[in-house]
């Protein structure tokens, strides 16, 4: 333990120098923070800095992780919420915050960059169980202080794996419950081995055959971590993976299986139109419409302490991911698959037939990632750069065709492209003292981006060739100050945050469709209140938008939707959070979130299935898609010795499914509830067993998070089709954790 003790005494060597408000704050925390955590202090946000943030730390997850994915276990924290396709939290699932949906939110480990490079968004489903191996996460809202990887147009969200543990420990844990789920879990750690050694591992293993039909999930991953502490440095190796195979949910319930208008007709919310095709007059579902992912990720760490004031760190990272989805697609037309027209025995020609195809993606990401933290009696500074690359290709087969005469070859690939994308970033970002109780804020950062797609991509055309090759420079300010007196905090910033367009905005535009890139004005104050048994809080924002890329309504030439560039969209709200002990072992906490989210000037395009091409109307201001003006969230905590309670709810308004703010294609609001129950017990012959039962959606709502849908005229007449994805009425797991 000697190197440990020594490297942290030296990381607390300049805060102790500091005998003001500062230095007694930097001590404390520094107190609190492991060796592990200095390897991603420069992406999150410290005391001091004007950001309106909040913490989850490793306690808060362990309480509530049953097995679903981490949208759910951040989704009591203000503006946050979240969405399943398979309706348990448990498989495909994702959140938004502020309106923002993943593919515009900053997200790392250890400071390594998470979003898929190309479509900018996280699919979660390929990090089953990682809330196991995750020591706090930290969600910024807003520009933030990302300074790693895609642009933050909502917020950021860091996660720090666990750190490493002094002692011995292992534990396994198994829940069990609704919808056929069930989880174990498993990991251990040697403690401090020769004073400089410590390795930790873990197993996770998730069934379940989900709310909505078929949506089964079939999950495993695994997380290794090796460290090795000196007196000054540390040198920590992690590596952590996964598999999923999941039944297809992607398409939700559509509105007239939620709402029949038949006379007697019940509504049926488990349906999943997914795999579904037509034989003999009846209705069948293909048996492997799924979706099957592999993924690696590989962290090098390394700290090091130069003198009394500066640490130094670098990361090098390497993610391989390997997978397909695989569908049924019933008369689907041979020219598109570059299959060739035939003549039946009969001699009629024959141009469709129904087929299995499968859409692959095999990619590589790496990079290097460096910081250097500088703390002194009045400055804390940070410089750091990052060079990540990205190479990834596209392709799909057709692994069986209906007609043996439309396939020559099974596993006939029909089309196939390579993006690769380069993304490097510097940064400088500083807070100064100007007075005990007053400090300012600085960050500058450049990103640049090399981005390239040659091939052919897959659509009604196939075989058309895209060709994109395009550089970007973006400049990301951000300022503010940051006023700290006893129990009283306030904060006032203004930020830029420049976003490239994502794949898709290239690949499905119209030979018309140039997408540039959007920029972001964020502005935020916020103010604090924490005494001993109560606290409170508020945040104002308003986050004005420029060229904001979003679908409307637009199709090209081929079918697809289109989304545009609307110059001018903004988003505004207050952020209200609180908490109070009223009583020994019983407190509440809470927040609520009000918005206004708007596009200006907004013209809607609709297919016209009469005349063809398309009819536009203009609407004017209307909301955007997914952005509900108010979220809320309650808490009450109960802990009575060994035993715990927490009674959880959510309200959630109104949310439109596309831009032109339409009652009937809208998400419904919600208010849906939870009571968590635990007990521990100690045993002599072990550390402690705990044992919990969870009740979701409590008073049994019937809801939606999220949907979808495409308008057309059709004699004369608006239709709609459309899906939307219900949740799981009332449902319960229960978990036993064994801890040695």
């Amino acid at each position: 333990m000697k190197s440990v003790h020594l490297f942290m005494a030296a990381l607390l060597l300049p805060a102790a120098a500091y005998g003001n408000r500062w230095a007694a704050d930097s001590v404390k925390t520094a107190q609190h923070v492991s060796l592990d955590e200095v390897v991603v202090i420069a992406t999150k946000a410290a005391k001091g800095t004007p950001v309106a943030y909040s913490d989850l730390s490793k306690d808060e997850l362990a309480r509530r992780n049953d097995g679903q994915g981490i949208p759910c276990l951040i989704s009591q924290t203000p503006s946050v919420i979240m969405t399943s396709d398979a309706g348990t939290g448990i498989g495909y699932s994702g959140f938004r915050i502020r309106g923002t949906d993943a593919n515009r939110i900053n997200i790392t480990v250890n400071g390594v960059p998470v979003n898929d490079a190309e479509s900018h968004g996280v699919f979660w489903v390929n990090m089953p169980d990682f809330a196991s191996s995750v020591e706090n996460i930290q969600i910024q809202r807003g520009v933030g202080t990302s300074t790693n990887g895609a642009a933050a147009f909502g917020a950021t969200v860091a996660m720090q794996t666990a750190n490493a543990s002094m002692k011995p420990s292992a534990e396994y844990a198994m829940s069990a419950g609704s919808f056929g789920t069930v989880k174990h879990m498993a990991k251990g750690g040697t403690g401090l081995l020769a004073d400089h050694f410590v390795f930790d591992a873990r197993y996770s293993d998730i069934r379940s055959d989900g709310f909505i039909d078929r949506a089964s999930a079939r999950m495993s991953s695994y997380f290794m971590s090796a460290a090795w502490y000196g007196d000054h440095a540390l040198v920590k190796f992690q590596t952590f993976g996964s598999s999923e195979k999941t039944y297809q949910a992607w398409t939700g319930v559509p509105s007239a299986m939620l709402k029949p208008s038949a006379p007697g007709a019940k509504p049926n919310r488990t349906f999943n139109p997914c795999g579904a095709y037509e034989e003999n007059g009846e209705t069948r579902f293909y048996n492997n419409q799924t979706d099957n992912y592999w993924q690696e990720h590989y962290h090098l760490m390394a700290s090091r302490r130069l003198g009394s004031f500066w640490t130094m760190n670098l990361t090098l990272h390497y993610t391989p991911g390997s997978g397909y989805y695989e569908d049924y697609k019933a008369g689907a037309t041979l020219d598109d698959y570059k299959l060739p027209g035939y003549t039946d025995p009969e001699g009629k020609a024959v141009n469709k037939t129904d087929l299995v195809r499968r859409k692959w993606l095999d990619n590589d990401f790496y990079g290097g990632i460096y910081s250097a933290n500088y703390r002194s009696l009045k400055l804390q500074l940070t410089a750091g750069a990052a060079v990540n690359k990205y190479a990834g290709r596209h392709f799909g087969q057709v692994v069986w065709a209906k007609s043996a005469n439309a396939l020559p070859l099974p596993g006939h690939e029909y089309y196939r492209n390579k993006g690769e994308k380069l993304d490097y970033s510097a940064y400088l970002k500083a807070i100064w003292l100007f007075h005990p109780d007053l400090n300012g804020y600085a960050d500058l950062q450049y990103r640049g981006i090399d981005y390239k797609i040659d091939g052919s991509i897959d659509n009604r055309q196939a075989g058309y060739n895209v060709h994109v090759d395009r550089k970007w420079d973006f400049f990301n300010p951000k300022a503010g100050l940051n006023y700290r007196k006893k129990d009283h905090n306030a904060f006032v910033s203004v930020s830029v945050a420049n976003r490239e367009p994502n794949r898709d905005n290239f690949t499905q535009s119209g030979a018309n469709e140039h997408p540039v890139h959007e920029t972001l004005y964020d502005y935020e104050a916020g103010y604090a209140y924490r005494h001993k048994s109560v606290h409170a809080g508020a945040n104002l924002y308003y986050m004005d938008y420029r060229n904001q890329l979003i679908l409307s309504g637009k199709l090209s030439e081929i079918g697809e939707p289109l989304t545009s560039n609307i110059k001018d969209s903004y988003r505004m709200g207050l952020e209200l959070t609180g908490g109070i002990s009223l009583a020994r072992g019983l407190t509440w906490n809470g927040n609520v979130s009000f918005s206004r989210n708007r596009i200006k000037d907004f013209t809607e395009f609709i297919d016209d299935w009469d005349n063809g091409g398309q009819i536009s109307r203009y609407i004017g201001t209307v909301d955007i898609a997914y952005s509900p003006d108010i979220v809320a969230n309650s808490a009450m905590d109960l802990c009575y010795g060994d035993f715990s309670a927490t009674f959880h709810s959510q309200y959630v308004g109104r949310q439109y499914v596309d831009n032109t703010s339409a009652k009937d294609r809208s998400v419904d609001p919600y208010f849906v509830s939870g009571l968590r129950m635990g007990y521990v017990f100690r045993p002599a012959f072990m550390k402690e067993i705990a044992l919990d039962i969870t009740l979701n959606n409590l008073f049994n709502e019937a809801y939606e998070t999220n949907g979808w849908a495409y308008s057309y005229m059709e004699g004369g007449v608006r239709r709609k089709d459309d899906g939307y994805f219900t949740q799981a009425g009332i449902n319960a797991m229960a978990r036993m954790t064994l801890r040695f």
